[in-house]
């Protein structure tokens, strides 16, 4: 972060491993997991806040190339609230799925969560893309939080 090391859970899921399946949070409070995607190209965007700048960059580049990519879903994943993710979609977010990991163990599941720096307990920024099978095909954790993820490399793999 910044140039300091910041520690996650683990490793992210690595590629041709099946994807952990996972309960996340709707905008509208229910429940979504993996699985109700199954048979389509998912993209994970994942990342601390839709509150920060970089965060909600991400998010609005995903919702403009979502609506071109056949046969896929692009779930943005944070530990906002859903009301917080709500208000952000506001703005004209449509084309991608807004999941809130605030009552689940998705960070430890995709070893995204920060253990420790003042960010301690959110989402390390990262993309995971699986296949219709439910296989992980890329996956990304950018080297500084502060840091875009490489968009066309995620999205080259789906095309």
């Amino acid at each position: 972060m910044g140039g300091k090391p910041i520690t996650t859970y683990a490793k992210l899921p690595a590629i041709n491993e099946m994807a952990p399946n996972f309960t996340l949070t709707d905008m509208e409070m229910n429940d979504q997991n993996l699985d109700s995607y199954k048979g389509k190209f998912v993209i994970l965007n994942i990342f601390p806040s839709v509150d920060t700048g970089v965060c909600s960059a991400s998010v609005r580049h995903f919702n403009e190339d979502a609506a071109n990519l056949p046969n896929t879903v692009v779930l943005c994943i944070s530990k906002d609230l859903p009301f917080a993710q709500k208000r952000f979609c506001a703005e004209g977010i449509k084309n991608v799925v807004m999941l809130s990991d605030y009552r689940s163990d998705f960070g430890k599941k995709y070893a995204v969560e920060i253990i420790d720096s003042p960010m301690k307990g959110l989402l390390s920024r990262a993309v995971v893309v699986i296949d219709p099978t439910g296989k992980i095909i890329y996956e990304e954790q950018v080297a500084d939080i502060y840091q875009e993820p490489n968009y066309e490399a995620a999205i080259s793999i789906i095309l």
